[in-house]
């Protein structure tokens, strides 16, 4: 097994490597100009010029990657901003702060929005699942089977504005969504993120439910299970003893990839319901040609996915016996 976690952590850190480098490169290849932006209407050559310098962005480009890279691990010493403590992502473009510390104050609004949404499908999702697979061709099967073909199809731009009009602004049911940290007020943090945790949530449960039903369904079907139950065992033992457990690596796999996905920023769920998370900083940095900011976000994103992956292995082997680490 540790073999197994330094070959992925080695492997994880090379694909950073190459993520980094050609979102590097595509940030030259959009025609903007991050001095001529900074600089305004009456920009003189003197001062895009010392616009250049002082952002980093008046050497070649492989000289300035290679100064990025450094700073990551060593730490960078700019003209205007002094030495940049390890692991130094740079300033930003457009407010001149350091990236590291704006994507640590962004971290957890979008970390609460991932596990929060995740705990939420995973219940609706998994516990519908269910019920249709031990209710195969009855009526709650039918029922969930439908209702996850229209939770799959439905939009989270469309139902998030749908649900604060009608349970926010009509009724009165619930909070405007809003970021309160944790540590501030529990109450808060809870009531203005349970909007947005419902509405992405919707999504996901479809998907989880139609795949928990489809991989019980089969695992219900194999001899292993037919011939448990002919020795007498309980239906219950058998579900959760044999099919549940045999049906759980392909969910494990999936939620991974969902959460990895989530923690690097849910754009559209943080844009609907304006919360300052890592997805509207990443929409930000593109529109300003930020590109220090775009680095660190697109490397915190491609990390949790990756990261995300290499733990699902690890539990997938302990999960099945027969999957073995080689």
């Amino acid at each position: 097994m540790f073999r197994f976690l330094v070959r992925r952590v080695t492997g994880a850190l090379v694909i950073l490597l190459i993520i980094s480098a050609i979102t590097f490169w595509l940030f030259y290849a959009v025609p903007r100009d991050p001095a001529m932006m900074s600089c305004g209407k009456n920009c003189t050559p003197e001062n895009l010029a010392q616009i250049r310098q002082n952002l980093g962005i008046d050497k070649p480009i492989p000289v300035q990657y290679w100064l990025w890279l450094v700073g990551v691990f060593v730490g960078r010493d700019y003209t205007t901003w002094g030495h940049c403590e390890a692991p130094c992502l740079g300033y930003s473009f457009s407010n001149n702060e350091p990236v590291f510390g704006t994507i640590m104050d962004r971290l957890p609004t979008t970390l609460s929005l991932a596990f929060g949404a995740a705990v939420v499908f995973l219940i609706l999702g998994v516990g519908a699942g269910m019920i249709a697979a031990l209710k195969q061709g009855k009526f709650l099967d039918k029922f969930a089977s439908s209702a996850s073909l229209l939770g799959s199809s439905l939009q989270i731009y469309f139902v998030g504005y749908i649900a604060m009009f009608f349970f926010v602004a009509q009724l009165g049911w619930l909070d405007q969504p809003q970021w309160t940290p944790l540590t501030d007020n529990p109450a808060a943090w809870f009531s203005g993120l349970l909007l947005p945790w419902l509405v992405l949530a919707i999504i996901f449960t479809a998907n989880y439910t139609r795949m928990t039903r489809s991989q019980l369904v089969e695992q219900l079907s194999e001899d292993y299970v037919r011939t448990a139950r002919a020795k007498g065992l309980s239906r219950s033992n058998v579900f959760f003893r044999f099919a549940w457990r045999g049906a759980m690596g392909p969910i494990v796999t999936v939620f991974g990839i969902d959460l990895g996905t989530l923690i690097g920023g849910a754009i559209i769920t943080e844009s609907t319901f304006s919360l300052p998370g890592i997805g509207r900083l990443a929409v930000k940095s593109v529109d300003q040609s930020d590109l220090p900011m775009l680095l660190g976000v697109t490397l915190l994103a491609a990390g949790a996915i990756v990261f995300a992956n290499i733990i699902v292995d690890a539990v997938y082997a302990l999960i099945d016996p027969r999957i073995r680490l080689a």
